[in-house]
This record gives C-alpha cells, structure tokens and sequence, in this order.
C-alpha cells in the first residue's frame, strides 16, 4: 500500500466505540528507539501482534528494522540489541510506517506506556503525511494502573505495588519473561498481559470497547501513575 492510500485510510478513521471487546480488532505494538529524545531520536524496530478481542492471532505478526537518520548510540544498543550494521540496509521510517498502518489498518492500538511510541510514530507520520495517526488508543499501563486503583482482586494488585513496568507487571501476572527488549518480543509480551487484563476489567464494569477506551486513555496515564505526593514509578 502507498504512502496515499494508507493515508486516506488511517487519517479518515471513523467509527464508533459501541460494541463488545470481544469483537473489537487489536493491534498491539512496540517500537525500539535510538533515544527517548523526540527531538532528534528514531524509531529503529517496529513490532506488533494481532488480536481479536482478547485473542491472539498467531501467525500474523509485524516486525521490521529502520535505517535511522539519528546515529545509533552505545546507551540504546546495550537495551534493544540492534547494531549499526544491522539496519545500514534496512529500509526508511516512510517505508516502514507504511507498511506498518497497512498492517494495523483501523484497529485500536494498543501498547504499554504508549504515548512514548506514539510520539515517534506521530512525529514520523505529520512529517510524512501532515498528520498523526486517527486509530484509537488502549495503554495497559493506564488499564492496570486503573484496576489496582479500583481495588480489584487479584494476587498482582495484593500488596504494595511492585511497579508499573512492562517486565515487573507481566512478573505479576505469571507471564514468562525473556530479558532483553526486541519491538516484537515486547509487543507479544504486552498482548499477553493484555489478555490477563481484560477478564479483570470486565469484572470491574468495563464490557464495552467505550469503557476501554476511556480506563486505558493513553492521555490519563499519569494520573494512575502514583497517589498524590507518592513516588513515579519511572
């Protein structure tokens, strides 16, 4: 697909928010980054699964390699891996991109502590096509942050919170992690706790994709962050 007809298609996203989760189309992503400075970083690694609800759809995965422009520096490939080398014949950010809203078509995004990836994939996409990406949006960072502030039961909400990163929530949940950051390990990582998630939202009132959408809010985030005057978990 063409950088103008996956534009026409992502910048036009309608649609309402009624309907069960269970019918709702996820795409659940992770990038790797050259730095966390939207400034003057990319995106190096984009990966993401699909789901359906909260089932995985395997088989069907998305990861690709970027040749930035930012230069690779040695502080960011001790955390994802990926050396110089490794992307000096990959394709560009608009080719990936590209390919990328191909896969993800109009189905809610979903990731964990999203509004970093979506700043790049924003930036990246305002730069290329005039304007950011219309899909809508679910972090299972502000999802979990929510359920625990609801008081649900569930052995990974007993206790003091043992902190809301991707790793140390997926511990919680009795997901196997593998340590080590790649874009598509991450995002399969992140579906899973979404699958863990989802029953216990259910339980707390939040049986339509409108509910979901508003607990998982990328932009509440940090208000599920820590109560006030508490610690941030970054």
């Amino acid at each position: 697909m063409g950088l103008g007809a996956w534009l026409g298609r992502v910048l036009g996203l309608g649609g309402g928010t009624a309907g069960p989760i269970a019918d709702t189309p996820f795409v659940v992503l992770d990038t790797e980054l050259t730095g966390l400075d939207e400034r003057k970083d990319d995106i190096v690694s984009i990966g993401a699964v699909r789901m359906r609800g909260g089932r995985l759809e395997l088989g069907g995965s998305f990861h690709e390699l970027v040749n930035p422009k930012a230069a690779l520096q040695a502080r960011s490939v001790v955390i994802h891996g990926i050396t110089p080398s490794q992307v000096a014949a990959r394709p560009p950010i608009e080719e990936v991109l590209a390919a990328f809203l191909a896969y993800a078509g109009d189905a809610v995004l979903v990731g964990h502590c999203l509004p970093v990836d979506l700043a790049f994939l924003n930036r990246e996409a305002r730069r290329v096509a005039g304007g950011p990406l219309r899909n809508r949006t679910v972090d299972t960072l502000s999802l979990s942050a929510w359920l625990r502030q609801r008081h649900v039961e569930h052995p990974a909400f007993a206790g003091p919170p043992q902190g809301l990163g991707l790793f140390e929530l997926a511990r919680a949940f009795d997901i196997p992690v593998v340590e080590g950051h790649t874009a598509l390990g991450d995002a399969y990582l992140t579906a899973q706790l979404l699958q863990r998630l989802l029953p216990l939202a259910a339980q707390a009132g939040v049986t339509d994709l409108a509910s979901l959408l508003r607990v998982g809010d990328p932009t509440r985030q940090a208000e599920h962050l820590a109560p006030p005057g508490g610690p941030s978990p970054f």
